[in-house]
């Protein structure tokens, strides 16, 4: 059945390393994107007025651009980013788990769709962070000096 697969450790694992490939291209290739994720698992620092949460569905669509997309980052399996919200454009860091995102969408088309079962991570088990296979992947990654201007310092 399609719940065994999806609610499952390993295809949570495979998705969200996915995930953040696709993000990482992303960013190498300087292509802006939008991304559908659950607002639930969203944070924001400062927090938003109640007025401007309270027009968030329960699916949210941002879009990484300009300045957003500028301050867009990775770390620890979460995607960071600035950006302004509501008519004044009220600034705030927005932190979900990679997880969470359930689409990433260039020009109006998904070019990556996650079907995992969210859960929290820690809760369940955190994905394997030490296994080797994300280290060898991390250290290929930082191999090309491109890309420390993903890595927050």
């Amino acid at each position: 059945m399609l719940e065994n697969v999806i609610e499952d450790i390993e295809f949570m694992q495979i998705m969200q390393k996915n995930i953040q490939d696709m993000i990482v291209y992303l960013f190498e290739k300087e292509q802006n994107f939008g991304i559908l994720c659950r607002i639930e698992d969203v944070s924001f620092e400062p927090d938003l007025p109640a007025s401007i949460h309270s027009e968030f569905r329960p699916l949210t669509l941002f879009f990484l651009a300009g300045y957003t997309f500028e301050t867009a980052h990775i770390n620890n399996s979460t995607l960071i980013f600035e950006a302004g919200f509501g008519s004044d454009n009220y600034g705030s860091i927005v932190s979900l788990p990679l997880l969470s995102i359930m689409q990433i969408i260039i020009d109006e088309t998904p070019v990556l769709i996650n079907l995992s079962e969210h859960k929290e991570i820690k809760s369940v088990q955190k994905i394997k962070e030490d296994d080797s296979g994300v280290e060898n992947s991390m250290a290929s990654f930082l191999s090309n000096p491109e890309n420390s201007k993903f890595i927050k310092k």
